[in-house]
């Protein structure tokens, strides 16, 4: 009876910690750099406008504090303002990364995401487009 009750709590020690792991979530951006950087534009919607970011530094503080967790494809299911902000890397590839709180979508896959960091993506790119 002893071995069966440490046993189960070995079990749950293990679910656990593997929820805790899990629910610390990935920070995808957390080494970019503004010089990996060639150009970015931000795309709002409403209103339908897109600006254009000559300065990414302010951006990459931004990104560097998204959090991911689990892939999640109910952000179709969500109202409200779009902001995707289109990235051209130095080396010529694209990441494409839609802020749609509580949702980020990277290259067109949805994730859960930490509140915070999503909320102040959506706030630069309306000052961006109140700036111009």
């Amino acid at each position: 009876m002893k071995k069966k009750a440490v046993i189960a709590m070995a079990v749950v020690i293990v679910v656990l910690t593997a929820g805790v792991i899990i629910s610390r979530g990935k920070m995808p951006y957390k080494d970019l750099k503004a010089s990996d950087i060639a150009s970015v534009a931000v795309y709002l919607s409403p209103p339908d406008e897109t600006v254009q970011i000559t300065n990414a530094e302010e951006l990459v503080s931004y990104l560097r504090k998204v959090t991911i967790y689990n892939e999640d494809t109910s952000y179709t299911d969500y109202c409200g303002q779009t902001v995707m902000f289109t990235l051209t890397m130095a080396d010529g590839s694209q990441e494409k990364i839609t802020a749609c709180n509580p949702f980020v979508i990277i290259n067109g896959i949805g994730y859960k995401t930490k509140y915070e960091p999503c909320e102040q993506l959506s706030r630069y790119a309306n000052k961006l487009l109140n700036a111009g």
